[in-house]
């Protein structure tokens, strides 16, 4: 036995995939895939007969959940796809900084300072808005596959 102490880097997550295999055949509409390496809504969902080899196919028509386009994907309804882990998660607006960036309250009363005001120029507006106003704003962040973007806000009211 070594009397040495062991120092390992800690990792922002324990190992945990990014994404889970789930049979296509299963996958519907309102559901997550990945297509092309992008986390994606499914849209659409068509699935053809078994042909002359013996496979079913799914078509799926899904549309990125963070760049909003359009993508499509064909795979034997027998194999698996890929799904990713996505995450919604309340966050209370502090502060916006002049380069872009939001300052956020965690649930457990940290700050969260690495994500930029969306790319949506509706949100964008509300958001600017609301916090010009002084109102009380909760941002909804939505995670998947290592990349984070606000999706949508709610006023609680004024402070």
């Amino acid at each position: 036995m070594s009397d040495e102490e062991h120092h390992f880097e800690s990792k922002a997550d324990a190992g945990a995939s990014k994404t889970y295999p789930q049979q296509a055949g299963t996958i519907r509409k309102n559901g997550y895939i990945v297509i092309k390496g992008r986390p994606c809504k499914v849209v659409e969902v068509s699935t053809s007969k078994t042909g002359k080899h013996g496979h079913a196919k799914c078509h799926f028509v899904a549309i990125d959940i963070f760049n909003q386009k359009k993508l499509e994907d064909i795979v034997p309804s027998s194999h698996n796809s890929d799904v990713p882990h996505v995450n919604r998660t309340d966050y209370q607006l502090i502060d916006i900084s002049e380069d872009g960036f939001l300052s956020l309250l965690t649930e457990n009363g940290n700050t969260k300072d690495d994500l930029r005001l969306p790319t949506d120029d509706n949100l964008l507006a509300q958001i600017k808005d609301g916090f010009a106003e002084g109102k009380d704003i909760v941002v909804t962040v939505m995670s998947a596959m290592g990349e984070e973007q606000i999706c949508a806000l709610k006023d609680i009211g004024p402070k």
